[in-house]
């Protein structure tokens, strides 16, 4: 559970702003998605492999 102290004079949508990172902050949102349909191993294998491939060609053409 997540909570958030206002402080006195805070205006409610700084409030609502550091509610919504802190929320992303521990995952839970894409915790949910990925439990809501079952990827085989090899799927999710792939995809791994896929983005680090994409990342490794990032810092390649970083390097150039």
């Amino acid at each position: 559970m997540l909570i958030i102290p206002i402080k006195e004079g805070e205006n409610i949508d700084r409030a609502l702003k550091r509610f919504k990172r802190k929320f992303d902050k521990t995952g839970t949102k894409r915790q949910l998605q990925t439990r809501k349909q079952f990827n085989k191993p090899s799927v999710v294998r792939r995809a791994q492999i896929q983005k680090a491939q994409y990342i490794q060609a990032l810092r390649d053409a970083e390097d150039i």
